[in-house]
């Protein structure tokens, strides 16, 4: 869609050349949002390509993605062998729905920022205890961790002239054993429902739960619940208010497969330790 509203396209090549931030700005990394609707009160683009990010770095601490790293470069990306959470990098890659064309233009960030409940990269992030950095306009930086980066359906954490520079996600994090788990209205829908399960070396497990609510959750255990204690959890960690409700599915839908998912996931790893 042309955005007959802007005035100015910024391609800054160092951080030093941001400029100062004002009303009617917005950062353009793969834009497939930003160019599928009128921006009416957009006037000024600034262009996080032209920083020259490199996508992605893998080293013996873990992974740091750029936030301009696009979900192509992401799902090419090979990791460590002993890092084997690592499938679960294509199994959320292939979350997001959509072309090739998509695929290469969209980004890692871009998925964060957009904070759509349903955002696979939300997912991945959340899961894998993932930190975003966040370059304040001062200069300085902040780190938070992805569960505190998204507030709710397109709300995150930035501030004015804030910009989400990487994500980090921990060595030990790809260590774990998971269970991956979707569902949509579709086959070819928007997740109603997208829950991911961590386990430990010692046992413990972790359930993320995203899609079905307005933001992720990621809820811990010191060893593995049984059916009871986890929907339990769930029942006290999600009040009736936030469950998410759109055309992709129904508040109740979403709380049973929600469930329903959770306990195939705490089954899935119960079995694989049993094994």
């Amino acid at each position: 869609m042309d955005l007959n509203t802007i005035e100015t396209v910024l391609r800054p090549n160092a951080r030093a050349e941001l400029p100062n931030w004002q009303d009617g700005d917005a950062c353009l990394a793969g834009g497939t949002w930003l160019f599928s609707e009128p921006q009416p009160t957009t006037r000024r683009l600034i262009d996080l390509t032209s920083l020259g990010w490199t996508p992605h770095t893998v080293g013996s601490d873990g992974v740091t993605l750029a936030a301009t790293c696009t979900i192509a470069q992401l799902d090419r990306l090979e990791l460590p062998a002993n890092w084997i959470a690592a499938p679960l990098v294509g199994q959320c890659c292939r979350a997001l729905l959509g072309s090739f064309k998509i695929w290469n233009v969209a980004t890692v960030g871009g998925n964060l920022c957009m904070a759509l409940p349903a955002g696979p990269m939300t997912a991945l992030a959340a899961a894998l205890e993932a930190t975003c950095v966040v370059w304040a306009p001062d200069g300085g930086e902040r780190r938070l961790p992805v569960t505190e980066f998204v507030l709710g359906p397109q709300r995150n954490a930035l501030q004015p002239g804030e910009i989400l520079r990487n994500v980090i996600i921990p060595a030990a994090a790809l260590m774990r054993r998971t269970a991956f788990r979707r569902i949509s209205l579709s086959p070819n829908g928007r997740s109603g429902a997208l829950l991911i399960g961590t386990r430990r070396s010692d046992g413990a497990f972790a359930l993320t739960v995203t899609a079905s609510i307005r933001r992720p959750l990621r809820l811990t255990f010191a060893g593995l619940p049984d059916s009871r204690q986890l929907a339990r959890a769930l029942d006290a960690a999600i009040p009736d208010d936030l469950w998410y409700d759109d055309v992709h599915g129904r508040p109740d839908w979403r709380a049973h497969m929600t469930r329903h998912l959770a306990e195939e996931i705490r089954y899935a790893l119960a079995d694989e330790a049993a094994a």
